[in-house]
């Protein structure tokens, strides 16, 4: 149980974004706060899936471009072969 407390707790502060003004894209990037290594880490943000590879434990992923993102996203890990998925119901309320 303290392990997947500690898997969500990292997952729900994991992503940093960055506004680039030349390209008008918006950047994201992933950081990883636990004690685990997170491996083939997939991110969605209104049905673009961006596939960011590992992640090791107290480490930041490159930046990965998105054309539109919400406070929240899907994201979906695996830590030791087991396989950890954050699903948005829907982004009623939201604004991009």
């Amino acid at each position: 149980m303290k392990k997947i407390l500690v898997l969500l707790f990292g997952i729900l502060i994991l992503v940093s974004c960055s506004s680039n003004e030349e390209s008008n894209n918006l950047q994201i990037r992933i950081s990883n706060v636990s004690e685990f290594d997170y491996e083939n880490i997939i991110v969605s943000t209104s049905g673009n899936y961006v596939d960011y590879g590992n992640l090791s434990s107290n480490s930041n992923s490159e930046y990965k471009i998105f054309d539109l993102a919400y406070r929240y996203a899907f994201v979906e890990l695996q830590v030791d072969e087991e396989t950890y998925t954050f699903q948005p119901i829907d982004y009623v309320g939201e604004t991009p």
